[in-house]
């Protein structure tokens, strides 16, 4: 019989980043000793009691360091992205997974979960409700999603007698802390680079901060050499949908910008992505596009998913809701923005 069973030090890669400072958070509330292997040191990670060790996820030597000692991973780290070289993304994505595997297997390491993407489904269609019998995109416009893929069916073959892998799939993880969704939409709206695509509106079910972490724990917990939920792969949801712009909308009033009004229908779109992407490759321009064939049929087709499978293994269930979520950011980020002064005292 298979026992649930807490890590006593957990190693999580990509553990200066959104999801994986928010992990490390909660490891440490419960006594945990964690480790994180990231490129840089981050001082939050100090702050939590986390023990760093700077490298490369290819590097071996780096993956060594980090990982001995450890009985149990929590594998985030990736390089993200709609643009640039494939090389790159296969060299942290791809390469890097190899050599945790690797090293994971020489420091007898008992428990892995991969954190992978919905991307890797993502075919460019209309994706409502989908489970994980849908099969992996056969045609990726990205090198991102390709690589995620890559890695996912790794960390899938590599579940045995010895080592337990799964992968969750969270779905656009944002909230308070966020470095990547919420300022970047609020970048491009300050550019004027904010455009609705088509004349739908589309469903999509992003996850909030806070409810990608219980996931994350719910499926170390459970997960063990010969267990029902080694060798799985679970899409992560927040258990109800939101149009995609009126999310956009919501990031845009917390940041006081005016919400979207301009449109462009699809084909013109998809035609002007082709055009810029052509361009970027001819000059060879390193920085990410302002528009790309992939981000268009991201922001023009629902894409949510079935949380049956996680709810039923893992005993996952979303605890904060969207609303709940906005409020929290919202607060965040005033909080942010508009600092309580410790040089002097408050007016009462």
């Amino acid at each position: 019989m298979v026992h649930e069973s807490q890590p006593s030090q957990v190693l999580i890669t990509g553990a200066g980043g959104f999801l994986g400072t928010a992990i490390a958070a909660r490891l440490r509330r419960l006594g945990i000793r964690v480790r994180g292997l990231s490129r840089r040191h981050y001082p939050r990670l100090d702050e939590l009691g986390v023990e760093q060790v700077q490298g490369n996820i290819a590097d071996s030597a780096a993956v060594a360091r980090a990982i001995e000692g450890c009985d149990a991973v929590f594998h985030a780290a990736a390089k993200a992205g709609i643009w640039g070289p494939l090389d790159e993304y296969q060299r942290t994505n791809v390469e890097g997974t190899r050599v945790l595997l690797e090293q994971a297997e020489r420091f007898h390491v008992r428990k892995l979960v991969y954190t992978s993407s919905p991307s890797v489904v993502f075919n460019g269609r209309e994706l409502e409700g989908v489970d994980e019998s849908t099969p992996y995109c056969r045609q990726f416009e990205a090198a991102y999603p390709r690589t995620k893929a890559q890695a996912e069916q790794m960390i899938l073959a590599a579940n045995g007698r010895d080592l337990a892998t799964l992968s969750l799939r969270p779905h656009l993880v944002w909230g308070p802390g966020d470095n990547n969704l919420f300022p970047r939409i609020v970048a491009r709206a300050q550019k004027g680079r904010l455009v609705k695509i088509g004349a739908r509106d589309p469903l999509i079910d992003p996850v909030y901060i806070e409810n990608a972490v219980d996931a994350h724990l719910s499926a170390i917990t459970r997960l063990e050499p010969g267990s029902k939920v080694a060798g799985r792969v679970y899409f992560i949801t927040q258990r109800e949908t939101i149009r995609l712009w009126d999310m956009v909308n919501q990031f845009l009033a917390i940041a006081h910008l005016p919400p979207v009004s301009r449109s462009v229908a699809r084909p013109l779109a998809l035609a002007a992505a082709g055009l810029v992407e052509l361009a970027y490759h001819v000059t060879r321009r390193d920085e990410e596009p302002p528009l790309t064939r992939f981000l268009v049929r991201q922001l023009s087709t629902s894409h949510w998913f079935n949380n049956e499978a996680a709810e039923r293994d893992l005993g996952y269930r979303p605890a904060i809701s969207i609303a709940q979520g906005m409020q929290l950011l919202a607060g965040d980020f005033h909080h942010k923005t508009h600092p309580i002064s410790t040089d002097r005292p408050a007016v009462r």
